[in-house]
Parts: structure tokens; sequence; C-alpha cells
């Protein structure tokens, strides 16, 4: 495997460097679940290596090289199981008179094209101002509205897209339903009694309340700002632009679709936010990132995961000889 370094641990395995290559190694049908956020079709540039997906020259050959991770994924998965991609729509370009184009629309037709199951579609509510504040987006200004109403914009939504392989795999079960909520509504306390319930799940009030919103379409109540510290890790080189993916939809993600102990993969691992969760949820999480410097915060980030209640399991027992 061709890495510049990395750090395997009885509880994930990290790699710094080229995610084909990551991924090359393992052996078929090894993982669990997948969750990442690719490259958003150039709507940012991440670094300056010929390697950064982010650096397509144009749609198409970026589409073409997501194709190559998106066979490798499809490979490795475990069939029947299931695979979460971060997208969102993504302007035409930066005058504030420009359209959007729908990436998430083109990552479900490219992976139906590869035979996935479409499953899912959960939008992700961002407060407009919020958004204005951030991006500076000249069609979120309510000035727009003032000046020609016809070119103001939206806080396009994040999506989480879901994608199923084909194919009879393990089951996931929850014999005593759903027992955490991520999300900054709080559960409500008369309910705390059914949490774990072992009787007739029909009565599993609590588990119930957390279905509800995690079947829902729009998760309205996704904390924009808990993410893991991500700052250190820009270059003097950077577009300024460093925005791991929220704790909460990654939690939802493997409290729903994944067990303890399984495998989830990331082969865009940025500061390590998906490997965070899986191991602080009790997966294993395996991590690819080609630039240093987000390889560099992702250590850190592991780091800080609690560690009390360790999982007892091999990381490597599939691997083949030099894998890792």
């Amino acid at each position: 495997m061709g890495v510049l370094t990395q750090q395997i641990t009885d509880r994930f395995a990290i790699y710094n460097g080229d995610c084909l290559e990551v991924m090359a190694a393992l052996p078929a049908e090894s993982i669990h679940a997948s969750i990442y956020s690719p490259p958003f079709a150039g709507l940012y540039h991440y670094s300056s290596d010929d390697r950064d997906l982010s650096n397509a020259r144009t749609y198409d050959e970026f589409a073409e090289h997501y194709g190559f991770v998106l066979d490798e994924i499809t490979r490795l998965t475990i069939p029947g199981r299931t695979t979460g991609v971060h997208a969102a729509p993504i302007p035409t370009g930066n005058t504030g008179k420009d359209g959007l184009f729908d990436f998430p629309g083109d990552v479900i037709r490219w992976h139906v094209d590869r035979g996935w199951e479409w499953v899912a579609r959960h939008v992700i509510w961002k407060e407009p101002l919020a958004v204005r504040n951030r991006t500076m987006a000249k069609n979120l200004a309510h000035k727009t509205v003032v000046d020609d109403a016809a070119f103001a914009g939206v806080a396009s939504a994040d999506e989480l897209l879901i994608f199923r392989k084909p194919g009879q795999g393990e089951p996931v079960p929850h014999p005593t339903g759903l027992h955490d909520y991520a999300g900054a509504t709080p559960v409500p306390s008369d309910l705390g009694r059914y949490r774990a319930w072992n009787g007739a799940q029909t009565g599993n009030r609590y588990s119930h309340w957390i279905w509800r919103r995690y079947a829902s379409s729009v998760w309205d109540d996704i904390r924009i700002d808990r993410v893991l510290p991500f700052r250190d890790a820009r270059d003097e080189d950077d577009e300024k632009h460093v925005h791991p993916l929220q704790l909460d939809v990654i939690d939802r993600y493997l409290h729903l679709r994944t067990l303890p102990g399984e495998r989830v993969l990331t082969p865009f691992m940025g500061v390590g936010s998906e490997v965070y969760e899986a191991v602080r949820m009790g997966r294993v999480g395996i991590g690819a990132e080609l630039k240093p410097s987000y390889y560099v915060q992702a250590i850190r980030n592991l780091a800080a995961v609690d560690s009390d209640t360790p999982v007892e399991f091999d990381l490597l027992a599939d691997l083949p000889d030099g894998a890792a």
C-alpha cells in the first residue's frame, strides 16, 4: 500500500495516502458501512496535489475519477449493507447571479448506475442568515431581495444520501430499539423509562420518538457547530475551507445502520470525524486522507476519543498479508 504514514490500533486504522490505493489493499466485501463527504465537484480546492479529486479540471473528469472511488466502495461493501454520502447543490458561479446544479442528483445516478439501491435522502436544514454570514453569498443578502428578488437565493440544504448494495447480508437488528438521539431537540423526560425497553417494541415510546425523527426526510435540528476541531489543519496555501461533517449526522447514520464492532470506512477522512465517531460508538473506523495536515489533525482528534469502554476485536483479521 503506497501511503506516507499510517496509524493502526485495535480500534481504528488511518492512512495518509491516496484512498484508491488504501481501498485496493482491503479485501472484497469486508466493510459493513461507509459514510463520507466527497469533494463537491470543484466547489473548493483542498490542496495542490494532482491526486486530489477537488482538482479535477472539468465536471466530467471529476465524475470519471469519483467513479473509481465508487467502484472500490462497491467492491468492499458487504451485500445488503449501506453507504451514506454527504452532498449539496453547487452554485454555478460566484457572481451572486448564478444558478445551481444538482450534485446530489448526480451522486444518486452514479450509484444507481453501479447497481446500488437508492433508499433515503435526508436534507439538513441550515439557517439562511448564518449561511450568508459564513459564505458571504451575494444572493443571500437581504439587499438582493430589496433590489431585485428575481436573483434572491436560498440556503441550500446539505443532504445525506443512503444507498444499499443489493444482496442478502448480515442484518442490523435493534432488539430493544434506538437508545440515543443525536440532535438539538431533547428527548421528552417522561419517555426515559422506556429507554432500552425489553418488552414488546410496539410499546417502546422512547425508540418510537427517535425513529420518527430519524425517518424524516428533513433533519431540522442537526447541530451545525457540533464538529471536530479543524482550524489547525489549514495550510498556508489552502482555500481556507475546512468544514467537517457534523457529528450529529454521522451519529444518526452509525446508530441506525451499523452495529458495535463493525467496520466503517471513510475514503475522504479529512480531520477524522467519521472515524472518531465510529470509534466513540464502538465500531472500527478505517479512513484515508491524502492531505498531511488534515491527517495530523485527525490523529489529534482521535487521541481525544474516550477509551473507557474499549471494544475487543481484531481489526486486521481479514486483511491479506502486507495490506497494512
